[in-house]
């Protein structure tokens, strides 16, 4: 014979004295009936427990979900479904939780099983919440034909279609991932990446380990030549999983270029223009399927040519950069400044009224434009630079070097003729005059801002030089001649 052990409640043998103190007390009806009172005792138990936990636990939640902590609300909402899944109430608030959280389509089965359990939940208007039910169950219908046409309008290839219904379904439920990643998709087909963008961005904080969407903002912001951005989304990848190797992968290209691209703009501020023009260049090798890079790359080495005075490098470079983006004024900018080093004013005034047209607010591009104006206007006077035959980069040493080999090949002594002397007077009066004005920096300055120092017309009172031109010409017995140059 086998008896239950009443403290485990557990069937254990049965000894030969307890059979028979058992037949002697009545037979097995008094033992069954024990048995009853027992399991009776215990599932009412069981049952008072298991209200007060569900009790409980609807309690939290509500708590919780008047706090703002919807996802710790809807944990205690599943253990109450769990524990009561005959109570319609139940129901209803953990559809009240995913309906807040943006959950339409999770909200939906809930708010139906509610409806199911009380027939006349919804027809009970006395009662507030009843209202509210009907009102959520309505909105979250409405939601779900929403997401239904958007989905048979992408399917479509109808991307605007898709967008104008998930306009609607996100204005009512603005934190429902698999709405913003539709509408994100839908941009992506326009090319609007940028508001796919913001739609995909949210939902790497409503999905759990979202890897998928840091990896796509990554590659989105680095096809936009937002490399420092493109960095951080794939980093926030590779914290969720360090072993992803498709972020991995990804995160060693974008950090080596993003390197190369901040080295060579830290040369730039260092004005170490060979330095930054090599990593541009690596950096074009690093990613040359990539447009935007390559086009910025050649914008800066451009930039970094007109700064190391290599005008004709510059010019072909600057060239090739502006048919690529035409619309950018840094690059006209830079080449107006080539222009003027390599004497092509006329082009210089054209590129810096270019530039003026694209931003006529940049007072940069006004300045130069009005300089270089001032330079083209002073070629047709005097050009110091031409009447020695150097450059506008040329130093103090190749001026003196130039101005040496002319004053000899120019000197009055050298010709025989009154009208021969004459003309080369002239000529070594230019020649000296240019020599004196580009070693001195003052001077210098003034004429590469497009002024003529010696100019009768620009003379100012007070301070600083003070020149009258033409210099005295003074030949004295010896044949040698001397040139007073009147200078304070």
């Amino acid at each position: 014979m086998w008896r239950w052990e009443q403290s485990g409640l557990q069937l254990v043998p049965e000894s030969d004295e307890m059979a028979r103190l058992r037949r002697g007390a009545g037979g097995l009806l008094p033992w069954l009936s024990l048995l009853c009172v027992i399991l009776d005792l215990h599932l009412d138990g069981l049952l008072a427990a298991s209200h007060a936990e569900i009790d409980n636990h609807l309690e939290m939640g509500r708590k919780l979900l008047a706090a703002g902590q919807l996802a710790e609300a809807l944990t205690h909402y599943h253990s109450a479904v769990e524990g009561d899944p005959n109570n319609y109430l139940t129901y209803y608030k953990r559809a009240a939780v995913y309906l807040a959280m943006g959950k339409f389509r999770s909200a939906l089965p809930d708010l139906s099983k509610a409806i199911e359990l009380k027939p006349d939940f919804l027809a009970l208007q006395t009662h507030p919440g009843h209202e509210e039910a009907s009102g959520q169950l309505q909105r979250a219908t409405e939601l779900e034909v929403h997401l239904q046409d958007a989905q048979a309008a992408f399917e479509r290839q109808d991307y605007g279609s898709a967008i104008r219904f998930l306009d609607h379904v996100i204005e009512l439920t603005a934190w429902d991932p698999e709405a913003r990643e539709l509408r994100s998709e839908s941009y992506l087909q326009i090319g609007d990446i940028s508001k796919a963008i913001l739609d995909l961005k949210p939902t790497t904080k409503l999905r759990s380990d979202n890897r998928a969407a840091f990896m796509k903002l990554s590659k989105l912001y680095y096809m936009q030549g937002e490399h420092e951005e493109s960095l951080n989304q794939v980093r926030e990848c590779l914290k969720l999983d360090q072993d992803d190797k498709d972020c991995f992968s990804h995160y060693k290209q974008v950090k080596k270029l993003s390197k190369q691209l901040e080295s060579a703009e830290e040369y730039i501020k260092e004005q170490r223009y060979e330095d930054a023009i090599e990593k541009y260049k690596a950096a074009m090798k690093t990613e040359p399927s990539v447009h935007i890079y390559t086009t910025k790359a050649n914008e800066r080495i451009c930039h970094c040519l007109s700064k190391s005075k290599k005008s004709p490098e510059a010019i072909a470079t600057c060239t090739e950069a502006h048919q690529q983006d035409p619309s950018n004024l840094f690059i006209l900018r830079d080449r107006a400044e080539a222009y003027i080093l390599n004497e092509e004013l006329e082009k210089a005034v054209e590129d810096y009224q270019a530039a003026k047209e694209l931003d006529g607010e940049n007072e940069e591009i006004k300045e130069g434009l009005e300089r270089a104006q001032k330079l083209l206007k002073q070629s047709h006077k005097r050009d110091y630079y031409k009447i020695l035959g150097v450059k506008r980069d040329a130093n103090k040493q190749e001026i003196i070097k130039a101005y040496r080999k002319l004053a000899q090949q120019w000197h009055p002594d050298n010709f025989q003729s009154e009208d021969e002397k004459k003309e080369a007077e002239k000529k070594f009066i230019d020649i000296a005059a240019a020599k004196e004005v580009l070693t001195d920096p003052e001077l210098r300055q003034k004429v590469d801002a497009g002024e003529d120092p010696l100019d009768p017309e620009n003379q100012q009172g007070g301070g600083g030089h003070s020149q009258q031109w033409p210099f005295e010409f003074n030949p004295f017995s010896s044949g040698n001649y001397h040139f007073k140059f009147n200078f304070n």
